[in-house]
């Protein structure tokens, strides 16, 4: 039997799958990564880690499977997190900074404040601000020792380096346009803003299209060496392809650690209110463009709630949440800053209109209605563009599995969403690219036709007023810093 071998490397976990001909998962492995936090607003991972994670999740998924064939390797990989290394002798050269990284924030603001912000937008579809990696990369290269053959790249490329042994120095276009580097129009790397961040363009990696030649395995511990490397991309994209979005205007939610909310377009379209334009993927060499929006922190929120009240885990908080009746106070969860679409860095943490009649159960509610509320504002932001509409809308990763949420998310849209019981989206994605590479699959409409288990949840009843009222006041109350409480 021939399968693809996909890798996922996440924020907090690598897992990878075999995926038949027949589009079927035949096996599963799964290893945690680590994160840490050196200080308030820092966080990185380590590069050695991420690898040593992905090859145990690649000896878990072989063992578990049956006597295959493995025909190639596909990568989907968490984005905007980059790293370093000496692109000699392999050695990282700093750790990888995740995409929730602040630690930039100071130079944003410095070059936001000079007047660049306009002209990165126009070029890369990103607004600047801490998440994306180009002042991270200029960071890293500047703490690098002297004297070396320095690489700097997105994790695909990290990957791409050690599963070749050293000989690849390539990424995606999907993980490029994440970058803040790639000129979208012109699919290539700019040298206007290279310049603006202090990047010199011979560190980058090659950018190639998503289901493209990667270069071959040599030296995985359970891949045959010579294996062709046949797929990479951004993980949200990935989940996009692998639910068949293909039609204009089709779109996905991915629920995690925070949120990406993506929507297929007919042609590029430069970004406005807070949302990014960026590449879904490209295939042959043509680009398909995506409207995004990402939210900092999403399902995260729930597990920290869950503590606060002494629940054992998110389930339990859910089946309290549930109790309660829609209307209550409004939570936002700005831990770390809010993302689209208000990219605002200062903005708090906080609980809005809450009285001593208000329960532990409405807590709850607000906590897990946040998820969708942060949902809603990226959509209308998306929809002020007149030619834009949704199409069908797949939602995804561990949340998506709650009833409970995904129909608040439905009323809260006035739209339905579709279930997709295969957790793995972004994995499958990637396989599919890998296939079309191989010729497995020959074309998007062979893909499409693969089977997927999926439940329709329409909307039952939308938002009340009085909800949206409440949640734009916390809102308000969350990105309202008062001059004495800003630090100089």
């Amino acid at each position: 039997m021939r399968a693809i071998l996909a890798i996922d490397q996440g924020t907090t976990n690598s897992k990878a799958i075999l995926v038949s001909e027949g589009g079927e998962v035949l096996s599963r492995g799964a290893s945690p990564v680590g994160i840490s936090y050196p200080q308030s607003g820092w966080v990185e991972q380590d590069p050695n880690r991420i690898w040593a994670s992905v090859c145990e999740a690649i000896a878990q998924c072989i063992a578990a499977g049956p006597d295959v064939s493995i025909e190639a390797v596909a990568i989907s990989n968490q984005r905007e997190s980059v790293t370093i290394w000496d692109g000699e002798t392999g050695e990282p050269l700093g750790p990888v900074l995740s995409w929730q990284c602040r630690r930039t924030a100071p130079e944003c603001e410095a070059l936001i404040a000079s007047g660049h912000a306009g002209r990165v937008l126009e070029i890369t579809g990103l607004p600047i601000d801490p998440m994306f990696p180009g002042a991270k990369m200029k960071w890293l290269i500047d703490r690098a020792p002297a004297g070396r053959k320095l690489r700097v790249g997105t994790i695909d490329s990290w990957l791409i380096h050690r599963l070749t042994g050293g000989k690849v120095h390539a990424c995606d276009a999907s993980n490029a346009a994440r970058s803040q580097f790639l000129d979208l129009k012109e699919q290539v790397w700019s040298d206007e803003l290279c310049a603006l961040f202090g990047i010199h363009k011979a560190v980058l990696p090659e950018v190639r299209d998503s289901a493209s030649p990667f270069g071959v395995t040599a030296g995985v511990p359970g891949i045959a060496d010579g294996t062709p490397i046949a797929a990479a991309i951004g993980d949200s994209h990935a989940a996009l392809f692998g639910h068949g979005a293909y039609d204009v205007g089709d779109g996905k939610v991915t629920f995690g650690t925070g949120s990406s909310i993506m929507a297929t377009l007919p042609r590029f379209i430069a970004p406005s209110d807070g949302i990014t334009t960026t590449v879904a993927w490209r295939i042959a060499g043509k680009p398909t463009f995506a409207f995004e929006g990402n939210i900092l922190v999403s399902a995260s929120s729930l597990p920290w709630m869950a503590g606060i009240l002494g629940l054992p885990d998110v389930a339990a908080l859910l089946e309290l949440a549930a109790t309660a009746p829609a209307g209550g106070p409004g939570f936002v969860p700005a831990f770390v800053g809010l993302g689209a679409p208000y990219w605002n860095s200062d903005a708090r943490a906080l609980f809005a209109q809450i009285d001593f009649n208000t329960t532990r159960a409405q807590m709850a509610r607000a906590v897990a209605d946040s998820i969708p509320f942060q949902v809603h504002d990226v959509f209308a932001a998306m929809l002020k563009h007149g030619d834009v509409a949704i199409g069908s809308l797949y939602v995804d990763g561990g949340p998506s599995r709650s009833d409970f949420l995904m129909q608040n998310v439905a009323d809260i849209l006035d739209h339905a969403v579709i279930q997709c019981e295969a957790p793995e989206a972004s994995a499958l994605g990637a396989a599919y690219l890998a296939g079309l590479t191989l010729g497995l699959w020959p074309d998007l409409a062979a893909i499409k036709a693969l089977p997927r288990a999926t439940r329709r949840i329409a909307p039952q009843q939308g938002p009340i007023r009085g909800e949206l009222k409440t949640w734009k006041d916390a809102i308000a109350r969350s990105t309202f810093v008062p001059e004495s409480a800003k630090v100089e």
